[in-house]
């Protein structure tokens, strides 16, 4: 058998019509993995002490925030698609056509969960930990929207799990037709879903509070991204800075930053809360200490 015929294939096509609805693969993706992040984190809320539903109700926060804070990640990153003589600068609305830069969603994602915690009454560190884990499968589901676009994909290989894309595509990124590339998405989801199973169990082993489990997932997804992003080959506007893609150098530092935080807060905190909710807030309206820990 040819590496050839063991090849992943892209796609025929990522929209089906139904009636004048367009139904997008890439939509769907997002979709899913937002379902899949409010259900786990909502599991993992209530065995911390918090109160069924919450997790939804955050997600009404969180969730335009983070899908606004991607766009403008993208966009800033990525500005001549959008900015510039022959563009159209409309289109960098065109949030289901792709590009949901992560970091930009997670920044302002947070910003959702910290305003919709403090007018739910919950601390915000230990909402962030119960939702930090469902984060990643929400990422590993998302990564194959971009299979559906047929982009983000790495550089040319000969290896058996080649990706396969159309010829236009490969003509895009000057490759002539049955180029085969790294299917980059796939390395992406299965990385993330490791770093999952990880973060759960070290989550189990050393009962992480005070946000160190964020510290856990931060890391565990940097470490990846770093070496996927070296074999991607698609166009971003900050792509060289040193050398190195601008999404190394994002990811070098945040996994930096959250080694010493985690360090730090082990330090002066060490231990996870015991109360989740702001004094008089929580299910028995209790003032509850902050300082209170487990250890």
């Amino acid at each position: 058998m040819s590496l050839t015929l063991l090849s992943i294939p892209s796609p025929s096509q990522g929209v089906w019509h139904l009636g004048p609805l367009p139904i997008r693969g890439y939509a769907l993706c997002i979709i899913a993995g937002i379902v899949l992040a409010i259900w786990i984190g909502e599991r993992r809320w209530v065995a911390r002490g918090g109160r069924p539903g919450e997790v939804s109700d955050l997600a009404v926060w969180a969730v335009p925030f983070g899908l606004v804070g991607g766009r403008l990640y993208h966009v800033l990153t990525d500005h001549d698609l959008y900015f510039g003589a022959g563009k159209h600068p409309i289109e960098a609305l065109y949030i289901w056509r792709g590009g949901l830069g992560i970091w930009g969603a997670i920044a302002l994602g947070g910003v959702g969960v910290w305003i919709g915690a403090r007018r739910m009454g919950i601390r915000v560190p230990p909402m962030l930990d119960a939702l930090a884990p469902g984060v990643l499968v929400a990422q590993a589901l998302g990564r194959w929207g971009n299979w559906f676009n047929q982009e983000l994909f790495g550089k040319p290989t000969d290896l058996p799990w080649g990706l396969s894309v159309s010829p236009s595509t490969a003509a895009d990124v000057g490759y002539p037709p049955g180029t085969l590339f790294h299917p980059t998405f796939l390395y992406e989801c299965l990385w993330d879903l490791g770093a999952f199973a990880l973060v759960i169990w070290l989550d189990r082993r050393l009962r992480l509070g005070h946000g160190r489990v964020v510290a856990i997932y931060v890391m565990a997804y940097t470490a990846g991204r770093g070496w996927i992003e070296m074999l991607r080959i698609d166009n971003v506007e900050l792509k060289d800075v040193g050398g190195l893609r601008f999404n190394v150098w994002t990811s070098m530092v945040m996994f930096v930053a959250a080694a010493v935080y985690f360090v730090v807060s082990s330090r002066r905190r060490p231990g996870r809360e015991e109360e989740v909710y702001r004094p008089g807030h929580g299910p028995d309206g209790s003032e509850e200490d902050p300082d209170r820990v487990v250890a």
